[in-house]
């Protein structure tokens, strides 16, 4: 397994700016577009996988804890922020390489072609669901504000009649060269057209209901339907229901994040629900049928006699349903409190001292005169 921290060359205590200090310094030495040697790509990407991981307090302190495959089983991606581009690390580069690197892959190689389709982004929605609604379910319409492809110009940017005319800067290609100078010395790079950024035409006239921009910020009614026993964390993805692509390109996801509010009665631990019940000696000693809430009403429950205090009743089937076999159910288990009771009636009394008697075989007057005895001895 990698040592993130010898990767980089820094101790285990680092600080970030340490960290970041020592990732522009080895960037700098192996980078592809600068390296050319056959191991610069799988160093670079080592540092960025190392990086990435060392900047986030959360993935680091996984990271120390139990390495490389903590990362993994905790579901963060452990390929690197080079597996699908540069992400957040641009901004690194643009310091000291003078931004060049964001459009070419390893070793000099075009990246995607900005005039190409290109996926919408997706987006997130939180929801709130009482708890009700979580066990068993529920239709929900909801608003969402989204891009969508102006129908007006159907997503050209144009105004009708007029179409985008080929950029003068970079005659078309959507890039120019650019010469920048660095400590390591002049570095020729092919960046994004800043007259056109990257499309490679301009629009003279554009169109008057989305600007430009060949998408519109439209609000949406969506149609959710929850399935039976999801819980706080549940996620669900919508297909499609993202911003729209560019070029042509397909809509991003929606994405809708579950908040379950919780119940003042009801506790739950995965299907199952608990839910407390306060019953009387009396109760606990000669058993009894009670009547409870249910999650599918109310119904009677047997309390087997001499149940002790703390024990459980359960009631099978009766809990939540299981998100991905909705037939099956978990149990209602009912947490048994017997209460003592503080006060009392003198016919209530006279039965518990007659019951004292009977239990202990002595007399309960000369039982409380010998207690009184004993405490001023």
């Amino acid at each position: 397994m990698s040592d993130y921290y010898e990767i980089l060359g820094i101790e285990k205590n680092a600080t970030k700016d340490e960290i970041k200090s020592a990732f522009r310094k080895m960037a700098r030495k192996w980078h592809p577009d600068v390296n050319k040697t056959p191991e610069a790509e799988a160093k670079f990407k080592e540092l960025g996988k190392a990086y990435e991981t060392l900047m986030d307090d959360e993935k680091r302190a996984t990271y120390d804890r139990y390495g490389e495959d903590g990362l993994r089983d905790a579901g963060f991606n452990t390929q690197g922020p080079f597996a699908a581009g540069f992400g957040d690390l641009e901004e690194v580069f643009n310091s000291f390489f003078g931004g060049g690197f964001g459009n070419f892959g390893f070793g000099g190689s075009r990246r995607q072609d900005p005039n190409a389709p290109q996926r919408g982004d997706d987006l997130r929605l939180d929801i709130n669901l009482d708890f009700e609604e979580a066990v068993f379910g529920i239709t929900k319409e909801v608003k969402i504000d989204h891009l969508e492809t102006c129908h007006t110009c159907s997503g050209t940017g144009a105004k009708e009649g007029s179409k985008p005319q080929t950029c003068k800067t970079c005659g078309g290609s959507g890039r120019i060269q650019q010469t920048t100078r660095t400590v390591l010395g002049h570095f020729t790079q092919v960046v994004t057209c800043p007259h056109c950024h990257g499309k490679g035409s301009v629009l003279t006239d554009p169109c008057p209901d989305c600007h430009g921009e060949g998408r519109k910020n439209i609000e949406k009614k969506v149609e959710l339907k929850i399935p039976a026993g999801v819980d706080t964390g549940s996620k669900m993805r919508l297909s499609h229901e993202g911003d729209a692509g560019i070029n042509g390109g397909i809509a991003g996801d929606l994405y809708i994040v579950i908040h379950v509010n919780p119940s003042p009665y009801y506790q739950r631990d995965g299907i199952n629900i608990y839910t407390k019940l306060e019953i009387t000696p009396a109760q606990a000693v000669l058993g009894d049928t009670i009547k409870i809430k249910t999650l599918d009403g109310e119904r009677d429950v047997s309390i087997p006699a001499g149940i002790q205090n703390g024990e459980n009743v359960k009631v099978r089937g009766a809990g939540v349903p299981n998100l991905s076999k909705p037939s099956m159910r978990g149990d209602h288990i009912i947490v048994v409190n017997v209460k003592t009771p503080t006060h009392i009636s003198n016919e209530e009394k006279a039965l518990y001292q007659k019951l004292y008697e009977i239990q202990t075989g002595r007399d309960f007057k000369s039982s409380i005169k010998d207690r009184v005895k004993g405490v001023f001895k």
